[in-house]
């Protein structure tokens, strides 16, 4: 069985890894690099329960517990921790005071009020996520599978076949039996070939800062009140290696065509090496190693499309995981492997997630 997958992400990379288990190493795909945008940007914060209540309750609660099992499956090391959670409060314009009894650090010493405690080392972890995607792709690619750079040009519909049966990648077809959209916010690129649910890009800008000297196991939630009153939400991620991530402020431009073409805006970085500092005083003097800025896919119901595409038997998709890429990669390629090469998931019911619950389009001619 030829199975190839549209994306070097972290979904792609989980799926591709997952169907090496069972034997059917996969051709992966992808125009820039390994975990080149979203996959390799992004916090990297783990949440166990974060999602109940949500279409993607059961995917969270898996994916969580096999990130707990992959440290010892996959031969590199990429920072996985279970770690301490806080919401922090702060604020330009007025004092916030607050006192949380269960924290015993005191890294957080700057006019930060730590208010809650939101998870412990038993619900949140955290891991770097550009070293886990490569991680998930290199231990496939150990397993047999193929990466291969390129720009896809076209997925092939057989019309006599009634199926998909490949792909065009630079002028070279490349024959599947299975083709996997796993490119993120670029999977709308796809409805150029298929009819699929719209897929959008979010921006946001992050930094990461090689600190001044040793920063808890701690990820905060801040809750930040600006000088004009509105509000924002930045995470603040140490890692095992003693990076710091820092993430906060959206921007509204569109998503470009490939993820090299992302503009990084340095004021907006500034103002979150500005916001680093006042939390603590190990992160004032900080050095800033990237100003970076990614697009995360999003859908109309801001849930995952997972499951095949309807009137393209052969197609699949995986994407749209907003801000749980990292979180759901797992569980997301646990339950593709089993639907690609069984014939259907039985660790996951992927029934509320498929893409035939949204409007479709397609674009082609």
């Amino acid at each position: 069985m030829n199975v190839v997958i549209l994306g070097g992400g972290v979904i792609g990379g989980a799926i591709a890894y997952y169907l090496s288990r069972k034997g059917l190493p996969a051709t992966v795909i992808e125009r820039c690099d390994i975990a080149c945008a979203a996959s390799g940007k992004s916090g990297g914060f783990l949440a166990r329960d974060w999602c109940v209540g949500q279409l993607q309750e059961p995917l969270a609660l898996l994916s969580f517990d096999l990130h707990t099992d992959l440290p010892g499956e996959l031969s590199q090391d990429y920072g996985y921790r279970r770690v301490d959670t806080y919401h922090v409060a702060l604020s330009d314009r007025r004092t916030i005071t607050g006192d949380c009894s269960t924290r015993s650090g005191d890294w957080i010493d700057g006019n930060a009020a730590v208010q809650q405690q939101l998870g412990d080392t038993t619900t949140t972890a955290q891991l770097d996520p550009g070293k886990f995607t490569r991680a998930l792709i290199n231990q496939a690619c150990d397993n047999g599978a193929i990466v291969r750079f390129g720009t896809v040009e076209a997925i092939e519909f057989d019309q006599v076949q009634q199926r998909v049966t490949g792909v065009v990648v630079d002028n070279e077809r490349i024959p599947a039996d299975a083709v996997v959209i796993a490119m993120g916010p670029w999977s709308i690129l796809a409805t150029q070939w298929l009819a699929l649910p719209a897929v959008y890009g979010l921006k946001g800008y992050s930094i990461t800062l090689a600190p001044s000297g040793p920063v808890a196991p701690e990820a905060l939630f801040l809750d930040y009140e600006d000088a004009e009153g509105e509000r924002h939400g930045p995470e603040l991620v140490p890692r095992a290696d003693g990076e710091v991530y820092l993430c906060g402020f959206s921007g509204s431009q569109p998503l470009p065509l490939a993820p090299e073409d992302i503009s990084v805006d340095g004021a907006e970085c500034e103002r979150l090496r500005q916001l680093a500092g006042r939390i603590s005083s190990t992160l004032t003097e900080a050095t800033v190693t990237r100003q970076q800025a990614c697009y995360r896919p999003i859908c109309e119901d801001a849930m995952p499309l997972i499951g095949p595409v309807p009137g393209a038997p052969g197609a699949f998709i995986a994407t749209g995981h907003n801000c749980w890429g990292m979180l759901n990669a797992p569980g997301t390629g646990l339950a593709m492997a089993e639907l690609i090469a069984d014939g259907q998931s039985r660790t996951l019911d992927l029934g509320h997630l498929t893409p035939g619950r949204l409007p479709s389009h397609h674009f082609g001619s």
